[in-house]
């Protein structure tokens, strides 16, 4: 029985906003639970309403720069840089700048629209 799993074909999530969101393991991809991991690229001017998700949130960014208003706060971080954001936590991401963010995105459990709560535009 193998031990490992190699990803060559993750599920690209359908958007409405120009963000790409290939998930390579998660409940789309895999139908894992209890991760999600997430190949992201935020192009300029993208934002996502706020959200208060059920899961906690890592972002590792390689390219750009991405803005969080964290329970009020605004922090934005370049590439290299790294957050986690704890489950129950008001936040909002955005892309303000005028060059397109990419990133990685690993939630646990993994991400679920029912359970990222996210608020009305």
């Amino acid at each position: 029985m193998k031990k490992f799993t190699i990803q060559n074909n993750p599920f690209i999530v359908p958007t409405t906003d120009g963000k790409t969101i290939k998930e390579h393991f998660g409940l789309a991809s895999t139908g894992d639970s209890n991760i999600s991991i997430a190949y992201m690229v935020a192009p300029p001017g993208w934002s996502e309403p706020f959200q208060t998700p059920e899961f906690d949130e890592f972002t590792f960014i390689i390219e750009g720069k991405k803005q969080f208003i964290i329970e009020g706060e605004t922090v934005v971080l370049e590439a290299g840089q790294s957050i986690k954001i704890e489950k129950h936590t008001r936040v909002q991401y955005s892309n303000p700048f005028n060059e397109a963010c990419t990133y990685l995105a690993i939630c646990t459990p993994a991400f679920s629209m029912n359970m990222v709560n996210r608020e009305a535009e």
